[in-house]
């Protein structure tokens, strides 16, 4: 997929359903539930981004992504959960690479919904949705090292562990060694992992 292809792509960032999730665009009406999470030093211990100071951090937040989307700059989708209607995370792209048609991709969860599967359930199927939609050949995945929750979920998804990078990134005032997971198109096990909800449908079970 070209560089303009994908941002026409995410200008209009397609609405994708799981049997548990809804993975939409995100809104400044996601403020509270976002901050639910955003705000807890559990959750940001192994991101790049320190925890929101206030509910209006992420409100200011969410309404600057609204301009990236608009610009398909942005690759993120809110995951709702589809029984409660709740915000409980993120999945997304956080980069491409376009000549060697790769991916990485990245995501944050609630901890309350953590244990549950709903993270692997979101990657797989932004990665299918990757190999399906993007015509990418490999997906990535990184983790700050001692993050053993997040490869877990690396590994759950079919990515393989290729290694960890030494003193890779300097985050929070150090230098910080990454891991990295992966899964080649050829390897991926494609199940149908999400479907496309069409556009002003109300979802009510997508999935018998």
């Amino acid at each position: 997929m070209t560089k303009s292809r994908l941002l026409r792509t995410f200008q209009h960032i397609p609405t994708l359903a799981t049997p548990r999730l809804t993975l939409r665009r995100l809104s400044p009406s996601d403020a509270q539930d976002m901050f639910e999470y955003a705000s807890q030093p559990l959750v940001t211990e192994y991101l790049l981004w320190c925890p929101h100071e206030d509910v209006e951090q992420t409100r200011r937040y969410l309404e600057a992504l609204q301009t990236s989307y608009k610009h398909g700059e942005f690759f993120d989708w809110a995951l709702e959960h589809s029984e409660s209607g709740k915000m409980i995370g993120t999945c997304g792209f956080t980069s491409f690479d376009h000549e060697h048609r790769r991916a990485e991709v990245g995501y944050v969860l609630n901890p309350y919904y953590w244990g549950h599967g709903l993270a692997s359930e979101a990657v797989l199927a932004v990665t299918e949705f990757a190999f399906r939609e993007l015509n990418m050949n490999r997906v990535e995945a990184h983790f700050m090292e001692g993050n053993t929750r997040s490869r877990h979920v690396m590994e759950r998804c079919g990515m393989t562990y290729e290694g960890m990078l030494q003193q890779y990134m300097f985050i929070k005032g150090d230098y910080r060694n990454i891991g990295i997971c992966a899964v080649t198109r050829d390897r991926f096990s494609f199940q149908g992992c999400y479907a496309h909800v069409p556009s002003g449908h109300w979802l009510s079970r997508f999935f018998e």
